[in-house]
C-alpha cells in the first residue's frame, strides 16, 4: 500500500531526529563516518519504522526480519536507530567508539542487540544476506532479509559473486539496496573505480532494477513494495543519495566520508539540518 500523508509526515520527523542524533553521536565519539550515515538515513528510517518485522524486546526472535548493514562503517548512524528503537540505551551513544564501549566503530553482533551481522570489511554483507535468505527458504520461514550496501563497496568482487548466487537460486525473499551517493573515501566513485553503467550491470546479473531518489519516502516505499511482491526474479533498489545529506557544507563532498566536528561545525550542522527538514516538510 502507498504511504499515507501521515506516515510520510512521521517518517520525515523521525529521519530528522535521527540525523540530529547522528551528529550528536559523532560529537560524543570525537569523529565518525558521518557522510555515509547521513546519505543512508532515509533508507534506514523507512526500513526500521515501516517495513522491518522486528521486536526490540526479542532481538533474537527466530521469525524476525533480518537486516544486514553491509556498509558497516556507518555504525555512527546505525547505532542511533537501534537506540531510538529500544535495542540499546540512548545513554550508550555517549560512549560510542570509546575504549571499553560495547559500541565500536563497526557494530559487533555479539555485543550490540539488534545487529544481525558484524560487518565493516566491505563486500561481506550481501554474501551473508544470501545465506540468511536461503536459510529462511530451507526452514520454511516467512521472514525477509534486507541488505544495504554502499556503492563504493561494489568494487568488491564478492558483491558480484553474491549477486550471481541470488539470481541463480532466485532468492526473492532478499531485498538488496545500494546507497548510491557516488562518493567513497578516496574520491568520487566514478574517478576511483567507475561503476557505470551501474544499473545495467545488475540487470546483466539477472536482477530487476528499481532506481529511486533515496531521500524520497514515496519512491523508496514503492520500490520496496515492488521488491516484496516480486517472486520471479530478485530486485535491487539503487537509491540515489547525497553524501552528507542535510548538512550543506558536507553534501556531495567525499572528504566528509569521515570526520569530526568542532563547536562551530556543530552549530552549523544543527542549523543546516533544521533548514533541510523545514524544506522537506514544506515540499512533502
Amino acid at each position: 500500500m502507498p504511504l499515507t500523508d501521515i506516515e510520510i509526515k512521521n517518517l520525515e520527523k523521525k529521519t530528522h531526529e535521527l540525523r540530529s542524533l547522528c551528529v550528536d553521536t559523532v560529537v560524543w565519539a570525537g569523529s565518525g563516518h558521518i557522510g555515509g550515515s547521513l546519505s543512508a538515513m532515509d533508507i534506514l528510517t523507512i526500513l526500521y519504522y515501516k517495513y522491518l518485522n522486528i521486536d526490540p524486546s526479542k532481538p533474537l526472535w527466530e521469525d524476525r526480519d533480518r537486516f544486514i548493514l553491509s556498509k558497516g562503517h556507518i555504525g555512527v548512524g546505525f547505532a542511533p536507530v537501534l537506540a531510538d528503537k529500544g535495542y540499546i540505551d540512548k545513554e550508550q551513544l555517549k560512549e560510542y567508539n570509546h575504549t571499553g564501549s560495547e559500541l565500536g566503530m563497526h557494530l559487533d553482533s555479539n555485543k550490540v542487540p539488534g545487529v544481525d551481522a558484524s560487518t565493516g570489511s566491505l563486500g561481506h554483507g550481501l554474501p551473508i544476506a544470501v545465506g540468511m535468505a536461503l536459510a529462511a527458504r530451507i526452514n520454511n520461514k516467512d521472514y525477509k532479509t534486507y541488505c544495504l550496501l554502499g556503492d563504493g563497496e561494489c568494487d568488491e568482487g564478492s558483491v558480484w559473486e553474491a549477486a550471481m548466487s541470488i539470481a541463480h537460486y532466485k532468492i526473492t525473499n532478499l531485498v538488496t539496496i545500494v546507497d548510491r551517493n557516488r562518493c567513497m573515501i578516496d574520491g568520487p566513485t566514478e574517478n576511483v573505480m567507475s561503476l557505470e553503467p551501474f544499473a545495467k550491470k545488475w540487470e546483466a546479473f539477472g536482477f530487476i532494477v528499481k532506481e529511486v531518489d533515496g531521500h524520497n519516502f514515496t519512491e523508496l516505499s514503492e520500490a520496496i513494495e515492488y521488491a516484496l511482491a516480486e517472486d520471479k526474479a530478485p530486485v535491487v533498489i539503487i537509491a540515489n543519495t547525497i553524501k552528507g545529506c542535510g548538512i550543506d557544507f558536507m553534501e556531495d563532498n567525499y572528504k566528509w566520508h569521515y570526520g569530526g566536528l568542532n563547536s562551530e561545525k556543530i552549530a552549523q550542522s544543527k542549523e543546516s539540518l533544521e533548514k533541510y527538514y523545514k524544506k522537506r516538510v514544506k515540499g512533502a
